[in-house]
């Protein structure tokens, strides 16, 4: 390649991200960092209030084997939660998959970032090629009747959700981005903030109160900052006791 003088930077002259992507067209989907991050986020704040914490689970890029008359067949979610299964496999191991005729139980929410190869099926825009499986809205919608489809777009920030009524899903209308699901007692939507050091737009869960779940950073921040408020308070107490002319007794 011919180079001026003075040299003209590597970003002028050779492909950029942009060109160069991670995902490989005949096996679309392999996941960024944001997908890792966005996936890791939605499983830290999923915790519904009515299930005990080992009879939730929670797959991501995990296949998910879903007809029993072709048991090669599966799609991968980049999320999909199931609520009433134990956590582990048999109660003993992380599963390596989930086959959802052995569990008995199917997803109750799947979660899919789109990315620029897996747009069309992700929207249920593609067809069924002869003698192919079928596409993974057709999966997620006729197969496994999941009643809660949520796309997220990371380069727009948009969300959609579907709803499954009857044998279709149905385009919910989210004017706030917002959509609880009363089964859950959770809701999903989009939040502003910053996690793993990166501020921009997520998907994450809210309570009933329409508060954000806190993550794990932000649970151990929270209790360090608690333990020091009540530090501080007892430190407070012992000056005013010893005001008083009284030294309390704090023990060994």
């Amino acid at each position: 390649m011919y180079q001026t003088d003075p040299p003209r930077s590597p970003k002028e002259v050779l492909p950029t991200m942009y060109d160069l992507p991670s995902e490989d067209p005949q096996e679309a989907g392999l996941p960024d960092e944001f997908h890792i991050f966005q996936s890791q986020l939605l499983r830290e704040t999923f915790c519904p209030p009515g299930y005990p914490l080992d009879q939730v689970f929670v797959g991501t890029d995990l296949n998910l084997y879903y007809d029993v008359r072709h048991p090669l067949w599966y799609k991968r979610p980049d999320w999909f939660a199931v609520a009433g299964v134990p956590r582990l496999y048999e109660g003993q191991v992380s599963r390596l998959s989930y086959v959802t005729w052995q569990e008995g139980i199917n997803p109750l929410i799947v979660v899919e970032l789109l990315s620029p190869s897996t747009e069309l099926e992700d929207l249920g825009q593609t067809l069924r090629e002869a003698n192919q499986p079928p596409t993974k809205w057709e999966v997620y919608e006729r197969f496994l009747r999941i009643p809660y489809y949520v796309v997220f777009d990371g380069y727009t920030n948009q969300m959609q959700a579907f709803r499954l009524q009857g044998d279709c899903y149905v385009p919910l209308n989210l004017p706030d981005s917002r959509l609880w699901i009363n089964s859950l007692r959770l809701g999903i939507s989009v939040w502003q903030g910053v996690y793993q050091g990166i501020e921009r737009q997520w998907l994450r869960w809210y309570n009933s109160t329409g508060t954000w779940i806190l993550c794990e950073r932000e649970r151990t921040e929270a209790a360090q900052q608690q333990a020091e408020q009540e530090r501080q308070r007892v430190q407070r107490l012992i000056a005013q006791l010893r005001s008083l002319g009284v030294e309390p007794d704090l023990g060994d």
